[in-house]
């Protein structure tokens, strides 16, 4: 069981407005929110044990709090508030909301890690920081790649000015998961230590080609290599990036605005220059 308050339990039903027997929205289907938790946690959120409180998702969720434990609800919470915060920043809404900010001391807790939210940063503050030269030379990358990430740079300028934003957001949430496979394979023995590092039911970690693009942020945040903020705003570009797969752009009706193309890019930036070590000279 969960340690999980009420006063815990009320954020999450506020925020993700479980009241109405949904989960997060209307069009999170059956399909996607079982797809969801068996990718977080490996759990049938469908099986009958889950079933006591009836067959809503929201009364699911609540007997899922219930029968699981802190770190199994904690990877599950985490995950939603992720697709929360992706469909605020999709329709130009408010992240640093206090129930958003609570829910995120909760997970932290559940998961034992140290409240990392002090020094969160509201997106006009992190759009507004400006990386005047993205030197490439400074990430230690072998000459093949820097000239494929340089043509990539230069293509997403490109498309930004010519409005194509949809390529925009794929090429930049591509470009961070390449950048951060690499830091990862050179600092191994370091990712692979991480109270993050991905594991498998049986508590083995995973190979490094079974990991995700959720996993390298989170693991390359608790190893110092990205800053607080950009961990935030990758995981809003690694939602962006998975509507790669047309059917699911058309399910959601995803069609990303200037704005998500722009945080997707600012993203990218704010990676290359913290990789580099140069972040700080750049703002």
């Amino acid at each position: 069981m969960a340690t999980l308050k009420p006063i815990e339990k009320k954020y999450f039903e506020e925020l993700f407005d479980m009241q109405s027997g949904y989960v997060l929205y209307e069009s999170l289907t059956n399909n996607t929110f079982a797809e969801l938790i068996r990718d977080s946690a490996n759990i049938d959120i469908y099986s009958d044990r889950f079933s006591y409180n009836g067959n809503s998702k929201a009364k699911r969720l609540r007997a899922f709090w219930e029968l699981e434990s802190d770190k199994i609800v904690g990877e599950v919470l985490k995950e939603l508030l992720e697709i929360w915060k992706f469909e605020q920043v999709k329709n130009h809404k408010a992240i640093d909301t206090m129930t958003f900010l609570e829910c995120q001391k909760v997970v932290s807790k559940l998961l034992g890690i140290k409240n990392e939210d002090t020094n969160m940063e509201t997106e006009k503050d992190f759009l507004s920081q400006e990386f005047l030269s993205l030197n490439l030379s400074k990430l230690n990358i072998d000459f093949q790649l820097e000239n494929v990430i340089k043509q990539r740079l230069d293509e997403i300028q490109k498309s930004l000015k010519s409005e194509a934003y949809l390529s925009v957001v794929f090429l930049c949430g591509s470009t961070l998961e390449g950048l951060l496979q690499d830091k990862a394979t050179k600092n191994m023995k370091k990712y692979n230590t991480s109270k993050s590092v991905p594991k498998d039911k049986n508590g083995k970690v995973l190979v490094f080609n079974q990991w995700t693009l959720n996993n390298l942020i989170d693991v390359s945040f608790e190893c110092g290599f990205i800053e607080h903020d950009i961990k935030e705003y990758s995981h809003s570009l690694r939602a962006f990036r998975n509507y790669i797969h047309p059917r699911e752009q058309a399910l959601y009706n995803f069609n990303p605005d200037k704005h998500t193309a722009k945080i997707s890019w600012q993203v990218l930036q704010a990676t290359i220059a913290s990789l580099s070590g140069k972040r700080n000279n750049d703002k």
